[in-house]
């Protein structure tokens, strides 16, 4: 973490400003597999709250989530835990892919990170962003940006007056190769500023 927190001061006089007015973040490390899966595409568009809220409900109501168990479970089911129709397809997508190998996350730390965008690309549902955030805190990936997430747009345009996605690679280029770090300040600064941590 310090290599990364020298890099970027050195690098971007904004970073340098929420790191030393707002501390430094807290960097989450979620468990690989088909259960943190879930969770990330409960979190696609909503709180990260509610989408706990929902995964808490799943967990209770079924115990272990396993492609199996959500495989063979009702819509009615799923849904009773707070999920909506498009996302339980996700869901049981997600399970159908990894029963039936096209998804197999214990190969994760084998393959390249364009490898492993390439396979869950191919869940319904999953775009980008999902990749990304698997890709960060579960893989721990170093050097990756989730232009897609709402919070970092949002915050970027406040900080560095930008308002296009090319002007945000630009400053995000900068980062390299510690953008995943400097991703987890941009959302500190976020959740800090709205006192939601």
């Amino acid at each position: 973490m310090q290599e990364a927190i020298n890099y970027l001061i050195s690098k971007d006089e904004t970073i340098k400003f929420i790191l030393d007015n707002f501390g430094n973040p807290i960097i989450q490390k979620r468990q690989e597999g088909f259960a943190s899966m879930c969770h990330i595409i409960l979190e696609q568009q909503v709180s990260i709250a509610s989408a706990k809220a929902c995964y808490v409900k799943l967990e209770s109501y079924f115990g272990t989530l396993s492609p199996i168990i959500i495989l063979n479970a009702t819509e009615e089911e799923i849904r009773s835990c707070g999920i909506s129709r498009q996302k339980t397809i996700y869901l049981k997508d997600l399970a159908s892919k990894v029963l039936s190998k096209e998804i197999d996350f214990e190969s994760f730390a084998f393959k390249s990170e364009q490898q492993i965008r390439e396979e869950l690309i191919k869940i319904k549902g999953v775009g980008n962003w999902s990749i990304e955030v698997y890709l960060m805190f579960c893989l721990q990936s170093p050097d990756i940006v989730p232009l897609g997430d709402i919070a970092i747009k949002n915050t970027l345009k406040e900080l560095y007056n930008c308002t296009t996605l090319e002007e945000m690679q630009l400053i995000s280029n900068n980062w390299k190769p510690f953008r995943t770090f400097a991703s987890y300040t941009i959302w500190h600064y976020y959740l800090k500023k709205r006192g939601k941590i």
